[in-house]
């Protein structure tokens, strides 16, 4: 499948931004884990949700330190999140995901 870079980037701005919002993956660790994306990747995406107008936050745990929390989805912004549930095995299959 041939695919460009600017779909797969939007893709897995949508997909990470879905990871979280669901909760199967909110932090970056866990967003490695579930994507395979190596640590700068991972970081890289969540700073660029906002690009898309995802309001994509950092919730500190109380009385931790050290970043130690979650990623919160605030808002969508334009984005419909039920069509990347609709979608989520196409999304999966562009970004070669199992």
């Amino acid at each position: 499948m041939d695919v460009s870079k600017t779909k797969t980037s939007f893709y897995r701005r949508l997909y990470v931004a879905w990871l979280i919002d669901s909760g199967a993956a909110d932090s970056v660790p866990a967003l490695m884990a579930a994507t395979g994306m190596p640590r700068r990747t991972a970081q890289d995406t969540l700073s660029a949700l906002e690009e898309l107008d995802i309001d994509c936050q950092f919730q500190q745990q109380d009385g931790e330190r050290n970043n130690a929390g979650h990623y919160v989805i605030r808002d969508w912004g334009a984005i419909d999140k039920r069509w990347i549930a609709d979608n989520l095995q196409q999304i999966k299959a562009v970004l070669g995901y199992p």
